[in-house]
């Protein structure tokens, strides 16, 4: 009756056993997969790195980094402002509105052949959070294939208009999310001097600058700071660089 009673109780730890470990297992499990949610950011980038990883410069290494990054374009000033960049060996990044692609295809090729890096920035410059999911998600998709077909290369990287942005649209938009930590104000001052008054002294290394190529003033402005910034050291890189720092 006593090793009746025994294996009884062994029997008993034992079921007690495999349900802790299969409770853990499927707690283990979702955390695991709540954590890869809240990371996809985080593990596209790792994931870019690994593809671009190469010998590093150690001159690049030492410089003292920014990124110039231009919204809603592209624009009658687009080429010129492009050009201008290239001319001063600035890489910049231009966040091109679908609706302002129509019909500018030559200007999208002239940036890639200057260098700069194409992103998404919607196809009606709309606020995305406060759209469907499908809807946000049609719009991205639209301006996509539009950059897709004239550049032969999908975008990585999207600047939500507003900065508007969400854990949902993460989970279904493979592209990774770019945004400012230095705004010109250009589109509200569209005056030169003020917008470089508006930038002095905030620029440091690791900033990414927003700015945006349909005005004049942001063309003039964007050309008197990348001159006044490449004399104090500082390097203009494109915002793939920044983010995979």
């Amino acid at each position: 009756a006593d090793d009746l009673a025994m294996r009884k109780v062994l029997a008993g730890i034992l079921i007690f056993d495999v349900v802790m470990g299969i409770l853990c297992l499927v707690v283990g499990t979702r955390q695991y997969a709540g954590d890869r949610q809240l990371n996809t950011r985080e593990g596209k980038i790792q994931e870019l790195r690994e593809t671009l990883a190469g010998d590093v410069n150690c001159e690049e290494e030492l410089a003292q980094k920014i990124a110039l990054t231009f919204d809603d374009g592209p624009s009658e000033y687009t080429v010129e402002l492009s050009r201008g960049l290239k001319e001063r060996g600035v890489q910049a990044t231009f966040f091109l509105l679908g609706e302002n692609m129509e019909g500018r295809r030559k200007m999208v090729e002239e940036l890639v052949k200057d260098g700069h890096l194409i992103g998404n920035h919607s196809y009606h410059h709309v606020q995305l959070n406060k759209l469907s999911i499908e809807e946000a998600a049609g719009e991205i998709e639209k301006t996509n294939r539009l950059i897709r077909e004239w550049t032969g290369e999908a975008p990585v990287y999207i600047r939500p208009p507003y900065g508007a942005w969400s854990q949902e649209l993460e989970k279904v938009v493979d592209m990774i999310p770019v945004f400012w930590n230095v705004d010109s104000l250009d589109w509200k001052l569209q005056n030169k001097e003020q917008v470089l008054s508006c930038l002095s002294g905030q620029v440091k290394e690791g900033d990414v600058i927003l700015m945006h190529d349909g005005y004049r003033s942001s063309v003039d402005a964007a050309f008197a700071l990348v001159d006044h910034l490449q004399k104090q050291g500082f390097v203009f890189v494109n915002v793939e660089e920044m983010v995979l720092e």
